[in-house]
């Protein structure tokens, strides 16, 4: 049911919050948002605290570098590498850069998944990739607009914006929420709670951590239009079904095992690698500040100025030609250079310590990343072999994408018969993840030549091997040609006749020539 009023929200423990709130400013790759979250790391405590300002262990230990205070007078020279957000992109690729394979047995039902891949779902699924890998899961939720598509479609939700309720693992139900106005002060929220079968609406005017009072939902653009059986609630037209599916990234949430309200949430890729990221801006933060501190000074005495008369100030023109001073040469009146260095190396290898470390502890290979790889062409084999840990990490993912991406389709199917009355069969799809790492045309060609070599595989398997992204039916003809114009094919029974040989199999191949 929806929450009551004066719901203290989000309903959701400090550190289940806190952790949230931190993976969601480095996935922004926003040096401001950083800032902002590790300055207001406390928000009832003075933005500068005076243990920010101490040097020696108890400064160092009291701030995240993100977290100091910019001194008074100076202007901020903080950088970001977005290295958190390179590494939900990655991990979205390594699952969706080649898109699933996504078969059903009703035609019917078959024709509506095509429908919806070429509609968008695919772009979809990268989106949600990058979220559930950011934010530690993603919630795929059936959506319709009649303005904007006659039938459903797929949408992410962001685990941020959702109060999920789990019965030993599984999804029961879920609240989702968005802020419709917001003045720092007064905040009003639209919330939307899917439950099997019903989906109820409110809207409640409130404070930034109280929903406060329900409201009309007739009151507010966003939700005026929403057709509704009753006063807060429609029904889906799927009884049976849920219109949103939570996909955790990993399990378990290692740092919430112990909260026993996000003990089925999942894990980000970022849990416990935050302090890494903060290490390597303040590298690169360190020398970019040797670089600036690099450029070359000179230090002369006032009598090598020009001076532009009392109050005026001096200057040193930029002259090619200059005539000579009559300053003795004492080392009081000469010129001095300065000149400090760039620790190009220092910076640049505490930094691809930092990186590679960081992305190790995420779940991937330095090599996924291109670490140490550029312009050398390797195999489909030795990538997968210099890849094996990034691959071990996707093989994981997908045992939790699978069954929930299949679920959000079938829920998809039962909208179209019970609520657009559509004609097809309501069934759970197969998923199959395809290879994110595309095999070489002739490195496969050769495999097939060696084993027809060994003569150990039949002409449909070494079809098959060429020509992965092919269904069964072209692979059995593709056989069959290969074999008829190799005349390697089965031999015809002398004994009979060639209608006796027909009504037998259909001909000397059998069934004859799958269509290209």
């Amino acid at each position: 049911m929806l929450p009551d009023d004066n719901t203290p929200w989000p309903p959701l423990a400090p550190e289940v919050r806190s952790a949230l709130a931190d993976w969601s400013a480095w996935y922004s790759a926003n040096p401001d948002k950083l800032a902002e979250r590790y300055l207001n790391r406390g928000t009832r405590d003075a933005q500068n605290r005076p243990s920010q300002m101490r040097g020696g262990v108890v400064g160092r230990f009291a701030r995240w570098w993100w977290g100091q205070p910019t001194p008074l007078g100076e202007k901020r020279a903080k950088i970001h590498v977005p290295l958190a957000s390179d590494i939900a992109r990655t991990s979205s690729e390594l699952l969706f850069s080649e898109p699933p394979q996504i078969t059903t047995e009703d035609t019917a039902a078959q024709e509506r998944i095509d429908t919806l891949m070429k509609g968008g779902l695919r772009a979809t699924l990268l989106e949600a990739g990058q979220v559930c890998a950011a934010l530690g899961g993603v919630f795929l939720r059936n959506v319709w607009d009649p303005e904007i598509s006659p039938l459903p479609w797929i949408a992410p939700v962001h685990a941020d914006a959702a109060i999920p309720d789990f019965s030993y693992g599984r999804l029961r139900a879920v609240t989702f929420w968005t802020v419709l106005e917001d003045d720092g002060q007064r905040r009003v929220r639209h919330l939307e709670r899917h439950e099997r079968g019903v989906i109820r609406h409110a809207v409640f005017e409130g404070t930034l951590d109280n929903l406060g009072k329900r409201r009309d939902l007739g009151g507010f653009e966003a939700t005026r239009g929403l057709i509704l059986d009753g006063d807060d609630y429609l029904t889906t037209g799927a009884p049976g079904h849920l219109t949103a599916h939570y996909v955790p990234n990993m399990r378990p949430a290692r740092d919430w095992r112990d909260i026993s309200s996000a003990a089925w949430w999942g894990q980000s890729d970022f849990q416990g690698i935050e302090g890494l990221f903060d290490a390597l801006d303040e590298t690169y933060a360190s020398w970019m500040r040797d670089v600036r501190l690099g450029a070359g000074r000179v230090l002369m005495p006032d009598g090598f100025l020009q001076s532009h008369g009392p109050g005026q100030g001096a200057s040193w023109e930029d002259r090619e030609i200059l005539t000579g001073l009559n300053i003795p040469p004492t080392s009081e009146q000469a010129m001095q250079i300065v000149q400090f260095a760039i620790r190009v190396a220092e910076h640049r290898d505490t930094a691809a310590g930092i990186i590679s470390q960081a992305i190790r502890q995420a779940g991937y290979s330095g090599a996924t990343f291109s670490e140490g790889n550029e312009g050398t062409a390797v195999t489909a084999t030795e990538v997968k072999a210099r890849e094996k840990r990034s691959m071990t990490t996707r093989s994981t993912k997908t045992l939790y994408w699978e069954p929930e991406l299949a679920g959000a389709l079938e829920a998809d199917a039962a909208l179209c018969v019970g609520r657009f009355r559509q004609s097809l069969a309501v069934e759970r799809p197969k998923i199959e993840f395809g290879d994110s790492v595309t095999e070489d045309v002739r490195e496969l060609a050769e495999t097939a030549a060696a084993l027809r070599t060994a003569e150990a595989a039949s002409t449909e398997t070494l079809v098959a091997l060429v020509n992965p992204g092919r269904d069964q039916t072209w692979v059995k003809g593709e056989a069959r040609r290969i074999l008829k114009e190799s005349s390697r094919g089965p031999q015809a029974d002398p004994t009979m006749t060639g209608a006796e040989q027909a009504a037998a199999g259909g001909g000397l191949f059998g069934g004859g020539e799958a269509e290209e």
